[in-house]
């Protein structure tokens, strides 16, 4: 269940936030005739200024095309422009409209992390129905609400950690 709430919060850092960071992009996959590659894996992004990332693909400058279809349709709403072997990334100014959609994106990414746990609980409690032949009926009964308590702790954190992304992102 901490994995759950751990993997929620990386994920509200890495992809929800208002601040540029070149690590906002390193989460980009892109598909190549080679396999799939994360984009800070076949090019070397940096910060230029909070509106600019650039991402060096000297390395692989066969990928560049595939590097800003994958740019482009990440969702990001970033529209790259090529420069040699180097993309230019404009980062547009964060309007009311553009945090809004990412407080939305917050609770949908909230919602998929509460299916997981509610997953994490049932094989939990499967597990724990199976051992029937070993364990007293009380005892499957008092760890089944204990798993059901920790379930709805967990719960609880997760709508914490989302109220406070939401006040963040809407300042």
């Amino acid at each position: 269940m901490k994995s759950v709430v751990e993997a929620l919060k990386d994920n509200f850092n890495k992809n929800l936030n208002i601040r540029t960071s070149p690590g906002s992009l390193d989460h980009i996959t892109v598909t190549t005739g080679d396999g799939k590659f994360a984009l800070n894996q076949i090019g070397q992004i940096s910060l230029k200024s909070p509106q600019l990332i650039l991402v060096n693909m000297s390395s692989f400058p066969e990928c560049t095309a595939a590097a800003i279809k994958a740019i482009r349709e990440s969702g990001m709403n970033l529209n790259p422009e090529v420069d040699g072997t180097v993309i230019r990334v404009p980062i547009p100014k964060v309007t009311r409209e553009h945090r809004e959609m990412m407080v939305k994106l917050a609770k949908q990414n909230t919602n998929k992390a509460k299916d997981a746990l509610r997953k994490v609980r049932t094989n939990a409690i499967n597990k724990l129905k199976k051992s029937k032949d070993t364990v007293a009926e009380d005892t499957i009964k008092l760890i089944e609400k204990q798993i059901g308590q920790m379930a709805d702790d967990t719960v609880a954190e997760m709508d914490k950690h989302l109220a406070l992304k939401t006040k963040e992102l809407l300042g």
